[in-house]
């Protein structure tokens, strides 16, 4: 089995281990603050804040899952998960992708009868608890920003979320503050939520495709096969078949055909060519196996 360099394994780990502490403090954020909003939702009477802060249990949950499945996907390959733990955290982007979406629905639900049913609104205490959400909210999505694994990216549309529906309760808020606009206030909650159920839904659909085994996005199988087949002493290239194991780690297997038997020397330098060229195409983990034209490959149209 042919693999990538130790370099890029040893990076693939600090990655990891980088986000994972990202990943830690956002939980410890968002829980802290979920407490306070839940208090200011009340004390404000405002729906837009006690539906957030009901929305931010719910991703404190998810957050901690997030950060110990990221922390335990680091973990070294052994007898059971050959490929290693790395897909625990694909788990977690699609567990929060799936809170995200069961939660935005229940703020609908709960925000669509006070476009009917207006209520008076604290608008003074809801700027000042707006510039606190933006603040913590803001802070950790900072924080995040430069995560690459999709768990990460889904954390950051929690994050996100946050921040931009408490700057749009800010502007709401100071709006209210000089006239009877309460309408404003479901109004906010309602476009914050399906802007963010729109992109989630994206993003959950990449991470059902990684599951499912979809070739990764950023590998071209065709580019692939035309590049191997200009190589010395290929006669052909065929069942090609490439996945990702958790967004950012690519695996592909070939069958490489050779017109004749080559020397040991010549062979082991054709392999290392195969995998110089498939890692600069985005490949790190790639299995190769070599076989004559007179061979019967019954694997070929795979």
């Amino acid at each position: 089995m042919e693999s990538g360099n130790h370099g890029q394994h040893h990076e693939h780990h600090h990655h990891d281990f980088s986000e994972t502490e990202t990943l830690g403090g956002a939980f410890f954020l968002n829980l802290t603050f979920t407490l306070i909003e839940i208090a200011g939702g009340l004390w404000t009477n405002s729906v837009a804040i006690i539906a957030d802060a009901l929305h931010d249990a719910g991703d404190s949950l998810a957050l901690g899952l997030a950060w110990y499945l990221q922390k335990a996907s680091g973990k070294e390959r052994d007898q059971q998960f050959s490929y290693g733990y790395g897909r625990l955290s694909l788990l977690a982007a699609l567990i929060n992708g799936m809170v995200l979406l069961v939660g935005s629905f229940v703020i609908i639900m709960h925000v669509i009868p006070r476009f009917f049913t207006s209520q008076a609104v604290d608008a003074t205490g809801m700027v000042g608890l707006s510039l606190l959400g933006i603040a913590f909210n803001g802070f950790a999505f900072w924080r995040n920003r430069s995560s690459q694994s999709l768990n990460a990216k889904m954390v950051n549309w929690h994050l996100l979320e946050d921040v931009l529906g408490w700057t749009i309760v800010l502007i709401g808020s100071i709006i209210m503050h000089f006239g009877d606009y309460s309408w404003l206030d479901p109004l906010m909650a309602l476009g914050v939520t399906l802007f963010i159920l729109w992109n989630v839904s994206k993003s959950l659909g990449r991470v059902i495709k990684i599951f499912l085994q979809s070739n990764p996005e950023d590998v071209d199988l065709l580019a692939i096969e035309e590049e191997l087949r200009l190589l010395k002493n290929v006669e052909d290239i065929h069942d090609v078949h490439a996945w990702s194991l958790d967004g950012k780690y690519h695996v592909l297997s070939l069958h490489v055909v050779i017109n004749h038997i080559i020397d040991s020397e010549t062979l082991a330098l054709l392999k290392n060519q195969i995998r110089e060229h498939t890692r600069k195409m985005g490949i790190d983990h790639a299995t190769i196996e070599v076989e004559l034209s007179s061979e019967a490959c019954l694997l070929e149209n795979c």
